[in-house]
């Protein structure tokens, strides 16, 4: 390490030197001027966040008070400013005048304004730290003069370590000097080189013991220490908390000698280090036990975590007649930096880890919750043999057409399709094509540039990149219109794609479930829809069937949105009465589940008592698509009388409106040939 040095302005900080013989003041000499003939005189100093010092006077040195570090005596408190006050010498005497400070300096209780005059026995006061201005020479057993003001005792060997203490340091200056040192310091260069070697190491270190072994070796070596410790939080998840934590808190994560002993430490330096927020270097303790052990020097420093004191590096030089340098001090405090800059990528990997975990539980939770929300709750044959082939289609690729009347649960469908295909773990984006506007529709399918139109202020993914690895649900696509339905069927294709205003190539891995409750064969033949799309969407086609063609699931539907409202709202609801069953099951669903969720919704919140009864569920009257015949829930119609064949052509009509008039469709719900359903067609043109 480099010899000693001080830097010009760290000169007057050897106000708190120390030795074995005691306190010495160094006499004036002859023909000094007047301001360097101040007398003789020392300030006792009751700061209540560190405890008592005692700071010498010398002739000639102005003494500034403040909250900032440059100052002679640092005022750990915040009603302090930073240049709080200034104790400077007037003729053969000492005065004190204000720095213009936010909360003013009190001289006995009284604010000054002015340069004033200090007598033995002043008390200054800045917030709640107290300086005492005493005449004469510095006592030779300054313990017995601090013991003996104020209140709250300090311990004899913190005491004197506080006496000892000659250096201290707020900010660190080492590597500073070493970016501008020449080549003509080649100890400034192996400082360097330790400290890179240190921070290339704490870098591949995995954790906080680990990281507290070596900062504490590099430092030994550096300033020459016979023995240290690094006390630090337990955990690194502790570190992000340790602003408020005390030094009780702390333990020993490396230490030489390992074990550290009981007691090895002075009392009181960790949490004076921890107050001070500064690094302290000083003279051998006046211990007459630490002195045996030939201490002849202490290094303490702060490690700091995002700017807080998470901990303390504590060194002892035990070889005999070599004293601590600033330089020395410097070393250990660029260590502890490292350490601090390590210990921030530490907590950050903490944070991270438990981030993703969090969100991991979370993404789970969500999953579950889905399911909850949007089962197929499955009792029809129609909607088993629906299940079915969304197993047979979920393990290929091929693009899947789902074609029903609103509210069916055509999305359902496409999310059980996503669940139980290999893409699972990767997102389901879907998309209501109706919803948008020509261009709008082209943005939000396939993205655009940053300026490609009035509002495009920054590039913006589309939803084929956003569904890359999963799978896209496109609502409606009837709706869409002819000029994005070319865009759209060459990246059905395999074709790459170009964003809105851009021209480079986007390439993408997407699965596309299609659903619409148009019939796309008309639109089609009337030109509204492109030829080649539809036998393109059409490679598997599910058709969900209204829920009035499957009564037998709404009662399972029913009771599941009822099992999950009366828990949502705290309501206790036991089920629905028989009656109210018997008339879900007769009433049409012109809106299907849809109507059915919100029918139930509302019941469980307006019912009085644990039944629900006909009267809680008011239903519409509008007439669904291919009406049965049924009635509204709670009316009754009149019978009319009619035939056999008459109820079968009006239940064949029906089931072809259905399914868009698709025979082939027809004939397979009804359970008959697609030449039975021709013939029966025929007959009943010709009637």
């Amino acid at each position: 390490m480099p010899g000693p040095h001080v830097d010009p302005p760290l000169a007057k900080r050897h106000h708190l030197g120390h030795d074995q013989a005691g306190w010495a003041a160094a006499p004036p000499c002859p023909g000094t001027s007047a301001r360097e003939r101040a007398i003789a005189a020392y300030l006792i100093v009751r700061d209540p966040f560190v405890g008592r010092s005692l700071t010498p006077l010398r002739a000639g040195q102005a003494v500034t008070l403040g909250r900032a570090a440059g100052n002679e005596i640092v005022i750990h408190d915040e009603r302090a400013s930073r240049q709080h006050a200034e104790i400077v010498p007037a003729g053969d005497g000492w005065s004190i005048r204000d720095l213009g400070s936010r909360n003013g300096t009190l001289v006995g209780g009284r604010p000054i304004t002015a340069e004033q005059p200090l007598a033995p026995g002043d008390v200054i006061a800045i917030g709640l730290t107290e300086v005492t201005f005493c005449s004469g020479e510095p006592p030779t057993d300054p313990q017995a003069t601090m013991a003996g003001t104020g209140t709250g005792a300090v311990s004899a060997e913190m005491q004197a370590w506080q006496a000892s203490i000659t250096h201290r340091r707020a900010r660190g200056r080492l590597l500073e000097r070493m970016r501008d040192a020449a080549a003509s310091e080649p100890q400034a260069g192996r400082a360097a080189a330790d400290l890179c070697r240190l921070a290339f190491a704490l870098g591949r270190a995995e954790d906080l013991r680990s990281m507290a072994r070596l900062a504490l070796d590099t430092a030994l070596q550096g300033a020459g220490a016979g023995r240290g410790v690094v006390l630090l939080p337990a955990h690194a998840g502790d570190l992000a908390r340790a602003g408020a934590a005390s030094v009780e808190a702390l333990v020993a994560l490396a230490s030489v000698p390992d074990p550290w002993p009981l007691g090895g430490t002075p009392a009181g330096v960790a949490a004076a280090v921890m107050a001070s927020n500064e690094a302290l270097l000083a003279t051998a303790a006046a211990d007459a036990t630490r002195s045996a052990e030939h201490v002849s020097g202490t290094i303490s420093a702060p490690i700091r975590n995002g700017g807080e004191v998470v901990g303390v590096m504590h060194l002892e030089v035990l070889e005999a007649g070599r004293a601590c340098t600033p330089d020395d001090l410097e070393f250990v405090m660029a260590a502890c930096d490292a350490l601090g800059v390590a210990l921030e990528n530490l907590s950050a990997r903490a944070a991270l880890s438990t981030k993703l975990a969090n969100t991991a539980d979370e993404n789970e939770r969500l999953r579950r919750r889905l399911g909850e929300d949007a089962p197929m709750v499955v009792a029809s044959p129609a909607l088993q043999a629906i299940v079915g082939q969304v197993r047979r289609v979920a393990g290929t690729k091929a693009t899947v057409l789902i074609r029903g009347e609103s509210g069916v649960g055509k999305e359902l469908v496409a999310r059980a399709i996503h669940e139980a295909s290999d893409r699972r773990g990767g997102p389901f984006v879907c998309l209501n094509c109706a919803a948008l506007s020509e261009t709008l529709l082209e943005s939000e399918l396939f993205g655009h540039e940053k300026g490609a139109f009035t509002g495009a202020t920054e590039r913006k993914l589309g939803k084929f990149e956003s569904a890359h690895k999963g799978t896209l649900m496109l609502d409606e696509i009837g709706e869409m219109s002819p000029a994005i339905q070319a865009k759209f069927l060459r990246v059905l294709e395999g074709h790459p794609f170009e964003r809105v205003g851009g021209s480079a190539a986007v390439h993408v891995d997407v699965r596309v479930v299609a659903a619409t409750n148009r019939n796309l064969e008309d639109a089609v033949s009337a030109g509204g829809f492109r030829r080649d799309l539809y036998f393109r969407l059409q490679v598997v086609e599910i058709v969900v069937p209204p829920l009035r063609r499957r009564p037998e699931d709404v009662e399972a539907i029913a009771r599941h949105f009822l099992q999950r409202f009366a828990a949502e709202t705290g309501r206790r609801i036991r089920g629905f009465t028989p009656e109210a069953l018997e008339a879900m099951r007769a009433y049409n669903w012109p809106g299907n589940i849809r109507e059915l969720r919100n029918c139930v919704e509302r019941a469980v919140v307006l019912s009085q008592g644990e039944w629900i009864d006909v009267a809680d569920m008011p239903l519409s009257h509008l007439a669904p698509p291919g009406d049965s015949g049924r009635q509204p829930l709670g009316r009754s119609a009149a019978f009319v009388p009619t035939t056999i064949e008459e109820m079968e052509r009006r239940h064949v009509m029906a089931t072809l409106e259905a399914v868009g008039g698709n025979k082939t469709k027809a004939a397979a719900l009804l359970g008959i040939e697609r030449s039975t359903l021709d013939r029966k067609l025929a007959k009943w043109a010709k009637a």
